[in-house]
């Protein structure tokens, strides 16, 4: 059901993951998935893949570059226009399987990658579904909603002093994703992602680290995802949004769905951001599969 893969983006880094095959004769539609901020592919994306397989569809499933087991420097470092070339190429990978059927290929992304999947459902024609969980529509306005109006401004100093470190030939700055400290600085500054990343880095992916380089954060200030989102029809976007999320902001994924063109469908998970990995992975699992089902036929 399961197999270890790698394959090489357009400039040579060499991706890592899990290529999951359902029973039965294929070749089979096949989802191209990746993880959010900073997560790594143990970190539930084997539920959601299993869930697929057992739907009738075929996985591609891989560590984003400078991530986990796939290869890219500087380590630890995301760069959300990279990680988009990198869906692209996973794809043009995933066609090249003899399991996969080349014109039914579907696209999930989750938080982070549920913003990239939106970019990508537009500019690559290839892809004929997409579903986008829980995801950042705003990296400005996300980054203004989570970080208090009296740490703006030490914000960007540290990023202006982190480039002209880097400029003198330093290595990047780095910063925790999360931390249980509210006075110390996190990529991720809230109460629920230090849980659930604490927990399922124990549980789960012991490999995971919890630091990003600073400049990460930098990427993410200009990353506009739903900016694209007008553009993704006629391709169907399904976009699950939790009702409680205080991390990619719920309101503003509703706003960005409200400006996305037919087909798509809007469903509302209860729950905060990380509930749909486990106390409603049912509830975000069955309408993705059910989606890749209706479109992938």
């Amino acid at each position: 059901m399961r197999a270890d893969i790698a394959f090489n983006t357009t400039d040579g880094t060499t991706l890592r993951g899990w290529h999951y095959v359902p029973d039965g004769a294929g070749p089979f539609p096949t989802i191209v998935m990746a993880h959010g901020f900073s997560a790594v592919k143990e970190m539930y994306l084997d539920d959601y893949a299993a869930a697929f397989a057992a739907a009738g569809l075929a996985s591609v499933v891989y560590d984003n570059r400078n991530l986990g087991a796939s290869d890219g420097t500087p380590r630890q470092e995301l760069d959300p226009w990279l990680q988009i070339r990198d869906y692209s190429d996973a794809i043009t990978f995933a066609q090249s399987l003899k399991h996969t059927d080349p014109a039914r290929i579907g696209i999930w992304g989750s938080s982070y990658s549920g913003g990239h999947v939106l970019v990508v459902g537009a500019v690559d024609r290839r892809v004929r579904a997409v579903v986008s969980q829980v995801p950042l529509a705003s990296g400005y306005h996300g980054f203004r909603r989570i970080v208090s109006a009296d740490h703006l401004a030490p914000s960007f100093a540290m990023f202006a002093d982190d480039r002209r470190r880097r400029a003198a030939g330093a290595p990047p700055a780095m910063v925790p994703v999360v931390t249980q400290d509210p006075a110390q600085p996190a990529a991720l500054p809230t109460a629920d992602s230090y849980d659930w990343f604490t927990r399922t880095q124990a549980e789960r992916a012991p490999a995971w680290r919890n630091e990003v380089t600073l400049r990460s954060l930098e990427y993410g200030l200009g990353y506009e995802p739903a900016a694209y989102i007008a553009q993704i029809s006629p391709t169907p976007l399904l976009m699950l949004v939790a009702v409680d999320d205080t991390l990619a902001v719920s309101d503003l994924a509703i706003a960005a769905y409200a400006r996305a063109l037919e087909p798509k469908q809007l469903v509302l998970l209860r729950g905060g951001h990380f509930d749909a990995y486990i106390s409603g992975f049912a509830e975000s699992s069955g309408p993705a599969a059910a989606w890749f089902q209706q479109h992938l036929r």
